[in-house]
Parts: structure tokens; sequence; C-alpha cells
């Protein structure tokens, strides 16, 4: 284990964590991601990164009870639109807060439609950061392209600004710009989001681009992309299903053929060693979709990937 480095330029000391438990699965029709922040917290995460060296913050998780939206008819294929547009605004507000009081916030979804919250948030306080996506999906589908309509493979589409305007989602500001965006992991990408990512000309590093530079070029490679001289603050946001079932079991789209648990680790740790690190998501572990052991390698999995993000070392 390590302290956090003396080199995180935009996190004032005493260094604060704070986390943000989002018990959501609005996004996607699986039951039981909402149930992945509470398995975290309740597997030891606040104490684990205490051990780091970091100030703790966590006030419990935060309950969308009052803000679903109990009459939520499909907008076009949209599947809950309102009740995540809300949830989301909501998210956005409380990561903003804590970034703007020099805080590091860092989300334990529930589904990855939260990061339409989450990244507004921190772009908010840190407007020119940029964002690594880590993920088998690119989550990149607008009201046009989506097949499914789960709005957990939208998110970025609403950030960038691209597709159909929806007056549900005007607080949705397209400050993210393609060039600061750039996702590693990618295998299962639909054939409207991969039109988008060419117009575009979002850098995307696959699974084949891991086979072929290995995973250390491959970060490197993305850094330099969006940023160059790792003065940026970066919002690292990790779907767990960029992992391989194999590692990651317990999640709601797993695709075979993913990255190892050294590799997902490993984009963790480069990405703490910039120094540039702002805010942190952790998304889409489901407890309730495999057997009691898969779900506890799961939940491991989840809370050591944030403790890499947030220190950890191996020696």
């Amino acid at each position: 284990m390590s302290a956090p480095s003396p080199v995180t330029r935009f996190i004032p000391d005493p260094k604060t964590v704070a986390i943000v438990g989002c018990p959501f699965r609005g996004g996607q029709a699986k039951l039981g991601v909402d149930k992945g922040p509470i398995r975290m917290v309740e597997a030891g995460l606040v104490g684990q990164l205490t051990e780091l060296g970091w100030n703790v913050q966590f006030d419990g998780h935060h309950q969308f009870e009052e803000i679903g939206a109990l009459d939520d008819p499909p907008i076009g294929k949209l599947k809950n639109p309102r009740f995540v547009s809300r949830v989301c605004k909501a998210v956005a507000e409380v990561v903003g807060g804590h970034a703007q009081k020099g805080q590091l916030p860092l989300t334990l979804g529930g589904d990855h439609s939260l990061a339409m919250g989450t990244i507004s948030g921190t772009l908010s306080r840190y407007p020119d950061a940029c964002v690594v996506w880590v993920d088998a999906h690119a989550d990149i589908n607008t009201a046009e392209t989506t097949d499914s309509g789960n709005i957990h493979g939208m998110p970025l589409a609403f950030l960038l600004g691209l597709g159909p305007q929806i007056p549900e989602f005007d607080w949705v500001k397209p400050l993210l710009t393609p060039s600061r965006l750039v996702y590693i992991g990618l295998r299962d990408v639909d054939a409207g989001e991969k039109r988008i990512l060419k117009e575009n000309g979002i850098r995307a590093f696959s699974m084949h681009d891991v086979d072929k530079h290995g995973i250390g070029r491959v970060v490197e490679m993305a850094l330099d992309h969006v940023n160059p001289k790792r003065d940026k603050p970066i919002h690292l946001s990790f779907d767990v299903d960029a992992l391989d079932p194999s590692v990651a079991p317990s999640t709601g789209t797993p695709v075979r053929g993913g990255l190892t648990f050294r590799e997902g680790h490993y984009i963790c740790e480069a990405i703490y060693e910039t120094g540039s690190l702002v805010a942190l998501d952790i998304m889409e572990v489901n407890p309730t979709l495999s057997d009691i052991e898969s779900v506890k390698q799961t939940v491991a999995v989840g809370c050591s990937l944030a403790r890499s993000a947030l220190g950890e070392t191996l020696l």
C-alpha cells in the first residue's frame, strides 16, 4: 500500500476522497446493479482508502425514490428518460459540489448512465478535464442509433451534444469535446456507434490494440492523445465489464475477451501516477447476477480498482 502522492496537483492537502454511492439501475433493464455500491462499501472500501492515507467522506448512499418519475413513458425508444435525467442531474450537483470543495469524488454505481451526471459535475469545476472511459462498450448511442433504448448505452452522446435534442436532458451541457475523450478496452460496439466514433474523430483503443501493443503502450498513447503534457484534470470512468468475465463475472453485459486483472489495475495505477486524477467512477457491479463466489470476486475487484486509482501499489 502507498500514501497519496505529493504530486496530486488538483487535490489540496489534506487529500479527501468523497464516496458518492449511487444505487441506481434506471438506465438499463436488469435488476440488482443498484446493489453494487452497497456491497462495495460493506466490503470495507472506506477503511481501505483510509489506510492509503486519504481522508474519506461518506455520508451514506444517495436515495433516489423521491425523484423517481411514476409516469415515465418512453421518449421515442428511450426508457425511463425522466427518471434517468433527474437522477443524473442530482448526481451532477453532488459530484460538482465535492469537486468545488477540492475533494476527489469516487462514484460507485449503479449503471453507467450515471456518468452523464458524474462527468457533468466534474466539468462544472474543471471545464478542461479529459475523460478516460474504460469499458467493453462505447456508450455513445444517440436517440436515433440506439436499438435497446437503455440510456446506460448513451451517456457520452449527451455529454458531447450528439444526436437530437431531448428537452428532458437540456440540463446536460455539451462541455466535453471529442478530443478530450479516449476509450480503452472496447470490444462490443454497435454499428451506429462505430460511425459516430469515426465521424467525430474520437480515439478508441479496442482489445485488438491492447493485444497488439500491450496495456502499457496503450495507456501511454491514450494519455498522449487527451492529455499530452499530463497537466489537464482526468476523470476516469471505469465500467467493470471492461474486464474479462473470468475476472469480473457479476456484471450486466459481460463480453468475453476483455482486460485481465492486471491490465485493468495497470490502467488505474498509471492514471494515478499522472497526478492529475480529479474524479473516479466504478460502475456496473451487479451482485445479483452470479453465484456467491463470483459476486464476492466482482465486488472485491471493484474495490481494488478504486484503491489502485487512488494510490495503492504492488510494492
